[in-house]
């Protein structure tokens, strides 16, 4: 929604360089956004929070242009290592656009929250003007007329699109890496990956490339490159925000979109604009998205969490991965929360079964069009092409039979929430690992079966459709990030990232930063 300043207000603002000034101008932001003050150099722009430079930007206190000229030159000196923007547009476009920015506010037109922010986009979504190449040489030069939902809400909202997010091949995967544009590198150790598929958001919230980001999620993408980042990544209650305009609007509800960033706060306002019902998709949750933009302070004494863990040693783990993890419950202990390990007694192995079938299934009708041409297998991975093939070999009788077996896990899961407040898991089950691997083939000594079993951690969260978080847990001995999940029940994501506010407040660690090489 566009806001109109009184001008003679909008004139005050800009040229008083008293904090009253900043406050009265945020007064539409929460009260916590107005802490910026006056931003006297490039490195204070980029430390400031989303919202913190939401309110810098509408007080005058620092320009548009000054914005862009700022994530431009982090992105120009960091990303030749990271490699985490792609199909960057040209700087004298986006300082055009910047400047345009600055008219508007000028003239007292306020497009919202965003207003003048630099944003890259996931290059799954599509993105109007924009190269969408879904990290695809088939893709490569596909230029899309229109944006995804999401995208038209974040323009709308003030944004400016720089460019897009690097992402594996249509997704696939929890390592960064394609043909097209190369591997992503992680934040915190470029010999690292970066995780996926969200693995170029990840690193660009991380290495402070944009102020938040955009992921989607179908096997913990939003959550996986979140945990080897050390930023916050949440994956919504499904059809909490609306997927498309897509050909097909009843059967895509394992993967969908989500926001990323630096804290909790600016994650659920991001939320809060790519969130809300869209009639171009008639699963969409029609709540107000609203309540994500409010205050996150919650009551936490009482509340407790059920422990998964490894599912009582079904899921391998890489040593650490667990102790490192349950290091967290003391910041539980520390908000009120009690942490009580349970064992579901769930048949995981079916689980897993209920997984490759669906995924089978969306994968194939996704992308059997571009698999039926002779030219386009010969520049799939092999990992596309298995997918494409086993989806293409079920029947209608085994998706039937997968999605009953997905009923009963959400209702298993269901029923653990009658007791628990949330559900919490590791996000991943390695640490990161080398950036030329392009997956772990053995974990604790089990092996990996698929390229993607590695992730096995992350489908309860999936399958369930129930909001989930990732919160950073730490770093171990070698200072490679790891995450923990918090699943909440269904439609109840405000409450989660309450939650996963108030424990971020008692840890701390995502106010600790990269050193950039």
């Amino acid at each position: 929604m566009t806001t109109i300043i009184d001008p003679q207000r909008r004139n005050f603002l800009r040229t008083s360089a008293g904090l009253g000034a900043l406050t009265m101008a945020a007064s539409a932001l929460p009260a916590w956004a107005a802490k910026a003050g006056s931003v006297n150099s490039p490195e204070q722009l980029l430390g400031l929070s989303a919202l913190e430079l939401s309110a810098a930007i509408k007080a005058g206190k620092v320009s548009c242009v000054e914005v862009m000229q700022s994530y431009l030159d982090q992105i120009e000196k960091y990303n030749p290592t990271y490699n985490a923007i792609v199909s960057l547009r040209p700087r004298e476009e986006l300082l055009a656009e910047a400047k345009q920015a600055d008219a508007e506010l000028n003239k007292g037109l306020y497009r919202g929250w965003m207003h003048g922010f630099p944003h890259a986009v996931k290059d799954l979504a599509a993105t109007r003007g924009i190269a969408t190449t879904m990290g695809s040489p088939i893709l490569k030069n596909w230029v899309p007329e229109h944006d995804a939902i999401f995208v038209e809400r974040l323009r709308s909202a003030g944004a400016i699109i720089i460019g897009k997010t690097n992402t594996p091949e249509f997704g696939l995967g929890s390592q960064s890496y394609n043909t097209v544009f190369g591997v992503t590198r992680n934040a915190w150790d470029s010999k690292l990956c970066a995780g996926g598929s969200s693995g170029g958001a990840a690193v660009a919230l991380a290495a402070s490339m944009v102020p938040v980001a955009d992921g989607s999620d179908m096997m913990g993408s939003l959550r996986n490159p979140a945990a080897y980042n050390n930023v916050i990544g949440f994956r919504p209650t499904q059809g909490r925000v609306p997927f498309g305009p897509t050909s097909e609007v009843w059967y895509q509800q394992l993967g969908y979109e989500g926001p990323m960033g630096r804290n909790v706060r600016d994650t659920a306002q991001l939320l809060s604009t790519m969130a809300g019902f869209d009639a171009r998709v008639p699963m969409s949750l029609e709540s107000d998205p609203a309540q994500f933009a409010g205050s996150l302070d919650i009551n936490t004494r009482g509340m407790k969490v059920a422990w998964l863990g490894d599912f009582n040693g079904y899921l391998p783990m890489e040593d650490g991965v667990l102790s490192l993890c349950e290091s967290a419950f003391g910041r539980f202990d520390d908000i009120g929360c009690s942490v009580e390990a349970v064992d579901m007694q769930y048949p995981m192995d079916e689980l897993w079964q209920t997984w490759l079938t669906l995924r089978h299934f969306l994968i194939a009708g996704i992308a059997s069009g571009l698999y039926a041409k002779e030219e386009n297998r010969a520049l799939m991975k092999p990992e596309a092409l298995w997918e494409i093939e086993g989806g293409l070999a079920l029947s209608g009788a085994d998706v039937y039979a997968a999605s009953k077996a997905r009923t009963r896990w959400y209702l298993a899961l269901n029923k653990l929430f009658e007791t628990y407040d949330v559900v919490a898991l590791p996000s991943a089950q390695v640490f990161p690992f080398d950036a030329e691997t392009h997956w772990p083939k053995e974990v604790a000594g089990k092996s990996m079966d698929t390229y993607h079993r590695w992730m096995e951690v992350v489908i309860p969260g999936t399958l369930s459709g129930c909001p989930v978080a990732n919160v950073p847990v730490g770093f171990d001995a070698k200072g490679r990030p790891m995450g923990i999940q918090l699943i909440g029940p269904a439609k109840q994501d405000l409450k989660v990232l309450q939650i996963a506010h108030a424990y971020e407040q008692a840890s701390g660690l995502t106010a600790k930063k990269p050193t950039l090489v």
